[in-house]
């Protein structure tokens, strides 16, 4: 005859079947976790991931950064026409002053932008300005330079003519035409 015991817990009832001694009627669960050979498994597709995410997310980075330089010289390249249109030349002011520091120093220069990536170049006639023409540059320096070896120096002209100086790349993939 099976005797039920209560065990004080209030409700969970303990038998007497066996010899007398109670045990529980519920099995005890195991404890839960993760085996070593799971946690290697998990370790190493999070590894392979990485793999495979951190070159592209460098070079998309890089392409970022180049983008945002060819955006900012073409923003100096406004300013060099908007300077020729009050003074008629590139290299000097309308009272005949030369622009030996005509760094126009752009928002987009400074170093919470592409300033500490790149490094601008020949609005003025230490760069190279001349009356009628110029030749802005941007210079990667610091982690884009050893990163951007495609399109090294993006250039851009009076004319409006894009190109890059160095690297492996084409002009038209450097400034994303």
């Amino acid at each position: 005859m099976k005797q039920l015991i209560s065990n004080g817990s209030g409700g969970r009832a303990m038998s007497a079947e066996r010899g007398g001694f109670p045990f529980c009627v519920h099995r005890r669960r195991p404890v839960g976790g993760f085996t070593l050979i799971e946690l290697v498994v998990v370790v190493a597709i999070i590894a392979i991931l990485a793999a495979i995410a951190l070159p592209s997310y460098t070079s998309y980075i890089t392409r970022t950064r180049r983008a945002a330089a060819a955006a900012c010289v073409s923003q100096i390249a406004n300013y060099m026409e908007r300077f020729y249109t009050t003074n008629l030349r590139y290299d000097q002011t309308a009272d005949a002053t030369p622009v030996a520091n005509g760094d126009p120093k752009l928002e987009c220069q400074g170093a919470n932008e592409t300033g500490q990536f790149y490094s601008y170049s020949g609005f003025d006639t230490a760069g190279g300005a001349t009356a009628t023409t110029y030749l802005i540059s941007a210079t990667p320096i610091g982690s884009q330079l050893a990163r951007d070896t495609e399109c090294a120096t993006l250039t851009l002209d009076q004319a409006g003519v894009r190109d890059i100086d160095g690297g492996t790349g084409t002009a038209a993939k450097c400034w994303g035409q």
